[in-house]
């Protein structure tokens, strides 16, 4: 059943969440072990976008009338009940959908089209970021043409190598693909040295573009996902989420997401945490491969694998770790949001982690109820939400469940494909020897919080 979307439905503001947090909001560092301040982002981010980094008591930030009017083009997104997956697991429970990526804006596009606008009002020329499977670059790619702006994207080399289809789109878009790593920056050269057939990692990509951009004064560097404005922008998801299921008549009992650095996790729950926090579940969900909340370290890490970025008080695998080919590219990330490591650390989050065995199965069942092909990065959340699903039956509860999905935007088919025929590895697993290895290099600063 579609919940169909009305314009009324869209906010004119972002939520901030962190004015409404039961615990101090963990501070940043600067690359050399400093509290962050603005003069740090300064060469890297626009201005007001460091602004909304470092707000710690304004609720509402105000979406600027021209960056309302290019989201109408494909916001607000629908929200759809699964009847016939409910059906289908014989439960009680209803399960809710707010689904991302049906035309080719995927979620990340919320964040990329800001980051964009912002960067033009500024007079900047040139964006440069960090990708795994694409999704994030193709994003970028059609926000800096929408803002006439150039752009350099450097993709995790795996997913260059195997998973062209983001590539090709973001090339179709005039945007600059680099593997990482590549020769072109140092941080590429230094880990090709090391292992000439690393398939990289994000950590390394994003490196790789913070080297690029500090390199020309009219380039910054684009966040696509653990920053704080990155998750701001974010929130339109959970705010028209909230409008959609009072129209539905029903409030979520259990919210849903798969997290690589947390940015649609906290754009769906963040605009319930205040009115659900103690009444329902905010369920985490991250792969078995790249566990940083499940199996990390809480403590300060550089937020890319050189340590070039500014450091993050986060769950961490460690800055070093090099995680193993998967399917969900988007989720090979060596960290996690600061906002939601924290979260995490109060316990007024869970979080858990399935294999990609797992994750692709549960996309296969949601597909054939459903009629939706899930992004690789959003089984992992079907996954989750197919296992609560079950739970309500055999408990025999009524419960509502929410969860955010990004449809298979960059045709990523054969991950599935493989996975039906019965020809998809299930891949080396998480490393504990490799983690605990990068975990040995974290910095020591003083005043540590």
């Amino acid at each position: 059943m579609r919940i169909a979307p009305e314009r009324k439905d869209f906010p004119d503001a972002w939520y901030n969440v962190v004015p409404d947090l039961t615990f101090p909001a963990p501070n940043m560092r600067s690359p050399s072990g400093y509290r962050l301040g603005p003069h740090d982002l300064e060469p890297f981010v626009p201005d007001e976008l460091i602004k909304q980094e470092l707000e710690q008591e304004q609720r509402e930030i105000s979406i600027p009338k021209p960056l309302q009017e290019y989201y109408s083009d494909w916001r607000p997104t629908a929200l759809y009940r699964a009847e016939r997956l409910e059906k289908e697991l014989g439960t009680p429970a209803k399960i809710f959908f707010k689904l991302e990526g049906v035309t080719s804006y995927t979620y990340e596009a919320n964040t990329a089209v800001a980051q964009a606008y912002y960067a033009r009002e500024q007079g900047v020329k040139r964006l440069v970021t960090g990708t795994g499977n694409g999704e994030w670059g193709v994003s970028l790619a059609m926000a800096t043409n929408v803002f006439n702006l150039e752009s350099s994207v450097y993709m995790v080399r795996s997913s260059y190598e195997e998973k062209p289809h983001g590539r090709y789109v973001m090339e179709v878009l005039d945007t600059e693909v680099i593997p990482s790593p590549s020769d072109r920056t140092a941080t590429g050269r230094e880990q090709l040295e090391q292992d000439p057939d690393s398939p990289g990692s994000l950590g390394l990509a994003l490196s790789a573009a913070f080297e690029d951009a500090s390199r020309d004064k009219d380039t910054k560097f684009a966040w696509g996902t653990v920053m704080n404005h990155v998750l701001l922008h974010q929130t339109v998801i959970g705010l028209e989420a909230k409008r959609q299921m009072r129209r539905a008549g029903g409030r979520p009992d259990i919210l849903i997401s798969a997290v690589g650095g947390g940015s649609a996790f906290g754009g769906l729950m963040f605009p319930f945490y205040k009115d659900l926090l103690g009444k329902a579940r905010f369920i985490a969900v991250e792969a078995a491969e790249y566990p940083s909340l499940t199996k990390g370290q809480y403590g300060y890490d550089y937020g890319d694998s050189q340590g070039l970025a500014p450091m993050i008080k986060m769950y961490t695998l460690g800055r070093g770790y090099m995680p193993p080919k998967m399917r969900a590219g988007g989720m090979r990330y060596h960290g996690m949001s600061p906002l939601i490591s924290a979260l995490y650390r109060e316990k007024q989050i869970e979080a858990r982690a399935y294999t990609q065995h797992e994750a692709l199965g549960a996309a296969v069942t949601f597909a054939r109820a459903e009629g939706v092909i899930p992004a690789p990065e959003s089984a992992y959340a079907v996954k989750a939400v197919i296992d609560e699903a079950i739970a309500c039956r055999e408990n025999r509860e009524r419960k509502t469940i929410l969860c955010v999905i990004s449809a298979n935007s960059n045709l990523d088919i054969e991950s599935f494909h493989d996975f039906v025929d019965g020809s998809d590895s299930a891949g080396e697993g998480f490393s504990e020897s490799a983690s605990q290895a990068a975990l040995s290099n974290l910095p020591t600063i003083q005043g540590d919080e």
